[in-house]
């Protein structure tokens, strides 16, 4: 839908038919009462637009959720900060409603951001202690897309520190708890967005994935997370973790959700050469590619080497197993590809996180201005120990590398051998005539708290740049959240939204927590 559009009045009373179809009952002679809780964009945009819900109301009643769940009962400590102006921007929206009408699907829609995105109006931190405080002159500029679509920023959420790692703690945040298994962590790094909008303390989230950390964590929290392709989003003022394997995208409870975030933050920047794809041209109506037959006629390629052998791995592919039997009988037809990629290996040697952390970290703290901590320098951050300790070992890693462009390795990963994988992906896409390809975001559950993360997949998209997208597949035995990803091709991201709606509109996985009811 385009930013100058409104609902229409059949969407409208379809939205709002849906909502009271999942209401309480209400007595005899009374109007169902709206309930919050798991509504769509697009059923609280249709409440707002007949007067049924204000955005006031809708942020009011996420607070009191955070002081509820976040801050008290299983405290799940997804937020790091909330913005003292919410429910002010709040009114001012809903102000301009009455006046002018709704500026598009976000307008007065209350979204979390990882606490690694610039904000002009609250500190960014990177959830590091060094960094408390930390004030950009600007926004970033998903952040400057989503005020414009008419997003309200309900707050900034916790992350693994400075998005280095996937089990979302940090130094400034602490723990983030995941609201399905309070022993066991969200995913990472963007966790505590994940958490918020899982437990519904926030309508959307926007987080950033170097690795697995969109996807991550959605797939450990019942969620939607969708990394776009490289290029049609920018990161431009967003804490880098890796400039060649960053991006941003939205953590989501539904497709459609996704599918209208991307809409809003997609599109050129000057300050982001990569975006330089989409410079000029007309970007897609992602809403016209929510299809409920969308599986229908669709070749999906099995990629088999990305499932574990492992016992520990056996609940992960039982569900994933069940998944794909599921897009069968929804009209796909999986195709198995023998390509033996190993992810673990692919890893090993093409991740230039360690050449490329210590030069833009300092660029970012210097383009912070005035606004910059105590600590200016990456150097500076090392020798304090003002970071949690699961990044002590990645950031003496990266120390020796002031000018990585001068390192021979680093320039085969970046160069020879990421182009010889993109063709093999494209390749592989293109001989089988596959709308996507398809595995288990993660080999095994999502960790307990204390463990490390391992045996996840997202690696193969963010180092080639195509687009992925994860939604819920069902749960382990012990109620633990497990979820597929779908990849394709460069700027497909209507086929992947396409495939993805049709599934998740066929199975219906995602379901509330039961620690935030």
């Amino acid at each position: 839908m385009p930013i100058s559009s409104r609902p229409t009045p059949s969407l409208v009373s379809a939205a709002l038919l849906a909502l009271c179809a999942c209401s309480h009952a209400a007595p005899r002679g009374e109007s169902p009462p709206f309930q919050i809780e798991e509504a769509s964009v697009a059923q609280l945009q249709a409440a707002m637009a007949v007067g049924v819900l204000t955005s006031r109301e809708l942020t009011q009643h996420y607070l009191d959720r955070i002081a509820r769940y976040d801050k008290a009962g299983p405290k799940l400590n997804a937020f790091l900060l909330l913005n003292p102006r919410a429910l002010a921007e709040a009114d001012a929206l809903d102000q301009e409603r009455a006046r002018k009408g709704a500026r598009g699907p976000l307008h007065g829609i209350p979204v979390v951001l990882k606490d690694n995105m610039n904000t002009k109006d609250l500190p960014t931190t990177g959830g590091s202690i060094a960094f408390a405080g930390a004030q950009p002159q600007e926004d970033a500029f998903v952040v400057a897309k989503l005020r414009q679509a008419g997003a309200v920023l309900l707050g900034k959420g916790n992350l693994h520190e400075l998005a280095r790692a996937g089990t979302t703690v940090s130094s400034l945040g602490g723990q983030t708890l995941n609201p399905y298994d309070l022993a066991r962590t969200p995913g990472g790094s963007s966790g505590g967005p994940a958490a918020a909008v899982a437990a519904n303390m926030a309508a959307v989230s926007l987080g950033s994935d170097t690795v697995n950390s969109i996807r991550s964590p959605a797939s450990a929290c019942d969620l939607v997370g969708l990394r776009p392709t490289r290029g049609l989003v920018s990161r431009s003022g967003i804490i880098p973790a890796a400039l060649t394997q960053d991006m941003a995208g939205p953590i989501t409870r539904t497709v459609a959700d996704a599918a209208a975030v991307l809409e809003a933050i997609q599109g050129f920047d000057p300050k982001d050469g990569t975006t330089d794809a989409v410079r000029g041209k007309d970007l897609p109506d992602y809403a016209a590619s929510l299809d409920k037959s969308g599986l229908r006629g669709a070749r999906i390629g099995v990629l088999r080497s990305f499932f574990g052998q492992k016992p520990e791995h056996a609940e992960v592919n039982r569900v994933t197993d069940a998944a794909i039997a599921r897009m069968k009988e929804l009209g796909a037809e999986p195709v198995e590809l023998p390509l033996p990629l190993n992810v673990d290996q692919l890893i090993a040697t093409m991740d230039v996180q360690k050449w490329e952390s210590k030069t833009q970290i300092d660029a970012w703290l210097r383009d912070l201005g005035p606004g910059a901590p105590a600590i200016h320098t990456f150097d500076d951050w090392v020798a304090s120990g003002k970071f949690d300790k699961t990044l002590e070992k990645g950031l003496r890693a990266a120390q020796p590398y002031d000018h990585p462009e001068q390192d021979p390795e680093y320039r085969e990963r970046i160069g020879p051998r990421k182009a010889a994988l993109v063709h093999q992906i494209q390749a592989l896409l293109d001989d089988n005539k596959l709308d996507a390809i398809v595995y288990p975001h993660q080999k095994r559950l999502v960790v307990p708290i204390g463990e490390s993360q391992t045996d996840r997949n997202g690696f193969l998209a963010s180092i080639t740049g195509f687009p992925a997208i994860v939604v819920p597949a069902g749960f382990s035995s012990g109620g633990v959240p497990i979820g597929v990803e779908f990849m394709g091709r460069f700027f497909a991201e209507p086929t992947l939204l396409k495939l993805a709606y049709a599934y998740e509109q066929g199975t219906q996985n995602r379901r509330p927590p039961a620690s935030a009811p």
